[in-house]
């Protein structure tokens, strides 16, 4: 992952922490500096405005979740493995914490009204769904890709409760979740 300038670091760490804390998108510019111990002049020369800072720290976590998926995916054997590999991917410390999870709930509610945050979430739900199904194909054929929806629902279901209800599952009662649906849809197959 190309690391971000340390400022940029700070202030879209610490955009992920004001949101998390808030559980909205009403934090200002000037709190989300002053938790990264800059000036909110300093923010808007980085960023413009609140919008492309959240922008930008979607796709920090973004990456973060990506680097995640790649390395399960480097170090799977099997189709099968490449698939837990992406659905644990989305539970790791690292992308399952509570300010995290606060942070995508807040994303989709940004998506319905900026272009650009529905065309990165588009992307996203793309290649989660696409990584899914190009795997699931030699277990489930033809339905790979009603399988792969199914189990991105889940995770994004996940998501949303644990955006309400932090302490309710842990990230590995969330992936295990996700794999007993999995399961589930394989036996159906059979």
């Amino acid at each position: 992952m190309a690391a971000l300038p340390a400022r940029k670091q700070q202030l879209v760490e610490a955009a992920i922490y004001e949101i998390g804390t808030s559980g909205s998108l009403s934090v200002t510019v000037g709190q989300i500096a002053k938790r990264a111990g800059v000036s909110a002049a300093l923010a808007f020369h980085y960023f413009g405005d609140k919008d492309r800072l959240f922008l930008a720290t979607m796709r920090y976590i973004l990456r973060i979740y990506g680097d995640e998926a790649r390395r399960a995916l480097l170090a799977a054997q099997s189709p099968r493995e490449r698939v837990e590999g992406v659905i644990r991917s989305c539970f790791t410390p690292a992308n399952f914490r509570a300010e995290v999870v606060a942070t995508w709930l807040n994303f989709y509610v940004m998506a319905q009204q900026s272009a650009e945050a529905r065309r990165l979430l588009s992307i996203y739900h793309r290649r989660l769904k696409s990584n899914l199904t190009r795997d699931l194909r030699p277990l489930a054929g033809e339905r790979a890709s009603d399988i792969a929806l199914r189990i991105a629902g889940l995770i994004d279901g996940i998501y949303f409760r644990s955006a309400l209800n932090p302490n309710e599952t842990t990230s590995q009662q969330a992936s295990s979740h996700v794999l007993t649906l999995l399961d589930n849809e394989l036996e159906a197959l059979s």
